[in-house]
């Protein structure tokens, strides 16, 4: 598809609701130029943070270049197989270590949509007891890692001492079943 305002490829497609609820809605095919020129005209309106123009703005300032984002969208989890582009076409994920693939992408994307990172609420009755405290062991081990990696020792001693102390306490969380 061509851009609406050139000759060159459509790279972006920008579906925007206009005028409030039951509004119109906008679709736009434009060049990278044309976009970038587009999404900086959008950073002028005071409603910015709610448009899709505005998030595009936002990656687009950081220089996600069409390239890197043809890159982006070939990578793919181990596990499952799915890559970026699929999670964007559909928007679903494979599997859960689809979060931890893509976890660089997909933080932003959590914190915009739900305002926080982690999750802040009720835990289902029947789920596992020290659940939490697993899945920051899980994080712990792979920090530590890659602190070895990194040849930060003294970091790698601090994580194993805090995964020491978790384990102790979920050892003695079972104990007392």
């Amino acid at each position: 598809m061509k851009c609406q305002k050139c000759d060159k490829l459509a790279t972006f497609h920008i579906t925007e609701l206009t005028g409030g609820p039951g509004g119109a809605l906008v679709e736009l095919h434009l060049c990278e130029d044309h976009a970038r020129q587009y999404l900086t005209q959008a950073d002028d309106s005071p409603d910015e943070k709610q448009s899709m123009a505005g998030a595009l703005a936002q990656q687009l300032q950081v220089g996600q270049t069409a390239e890197e984002l043809s890159r982006l969208d070939r990578q793919a989890c181990p596990v499952c197989g799915i890559t970026f582009y699929e999670f964007r076409s559909k928007g679903r994920l494979g599997c859960p270590h689809d979060y931890t693939c893509f976890e660089k992408e997909l933080m932003p994307l959590i914190a915009n949509i739900h305002g926080e990172t982690e999750h802040i609420g009720k835990t289902p009755k029947r789920a596992p007891q020290q659940t939490e405290n697993r899945t920051k062991l899980i994080r712990l081990r792979r920090e530590m890692k890659e602190a070895v990696a990194a040849e930060e020792y003294e970091r790698a001693t601090e994580l194993r001492d805090q995964i020491k102390r978790i384990e102790q306490g979920l050892e003695s969380a079972a104990e007392e079943k």
